[in-house]
């Protein structure tokens, strides 16, 4: 198999789990739950590996094609949230019943929805900055400091972001910074373990 195909089936496999992973994280988010006796949206859980996925994208197709990745992302979660309030604003089939659990769990808060799209587009635009920024000046050795660095600069960018367009006004500052903190922490655990998938992917000449 020729290595240009090989780089562009690598590439599709990637932009195809990230695009999964953070329509996954975006439908996560819309609850939030405690841990700890901290307030955390379910998806930070999953929110560290979108990020060191970007990375993997990143060294696999270039800085282009991976903002072009991140607004399609966006666009197809866009698509989801809309096509999820339309379904459930519609009058449901009484001969199945009502079906309010439908609603309950994927009837899309809005303002949740909003604030998971806007601190996803973002941080992952500011990991797309933060890495070209790295490898291009800094250094293309020790390459889990990739992931390192550049979660380091997205992640709190993500967790603010989020955290105070979802919950700013409704909730008192002690909470929503103590959802910014889980997040975080959270984040920042996941992100040391993460680090080595870096390596699962070859570097690739592109034309950036």
């Amino acid at each position: 198999m020729k290595t240009d195909e090989v780089v562009l089936q690598r590439g599709v496999a990637l932009a195809a789990a990230l695009v999964g992973v953070t329509l996954i994280a975006d439908v996560a988010s819309l609850r939030i739950v405690t841990l700890a006796g901290l307030s955390i949206d379910g998806g930070t859980f999953i929110y560290p590996i979108m990020h060191t996925l970007r990375d993997l994208v990143h060294k696999t197709i270039g800085d282009k094609a991976t903002r072009v990745l991140i607004y399609a992302a966006a666009a197809v979660n866009i698509a989801m949230f809309t096509l999820f309030w339309l379904v459930s604003a519609l009058p449901p089939d009484m001969s199945v019943g009502p079906q309010s659990e439908f609603v309950y769990v994927l009837g899309p808060l809005w303002r949740i929805a909003v604030a998971g799209l806007t601190a996803e587009v973002v941080s992952q635009l500011v990991d797309t900055w933060a890495y070209e920024l790295w490898v291009t000046r800094v250094t293309k050795r020790f390459e889990w400091s990739r992931v390192w660095v550049t979660n380091a600069v997205s992640q709190p960018v993500d967790s603010i972001l989020f955290a105070w367009i979802a919950f700013g006004g409704l909730m008192s500052a002690a909470v929503v910074w103590s959802i910014v903190l889980s997040n975080v922490l959270i984040k920042g655990g996941t992100t040391l373990f993460a680090a080595p998938l870096i390596y699962t992917v070859p570097e690739v000449a592109h034309a950036d």
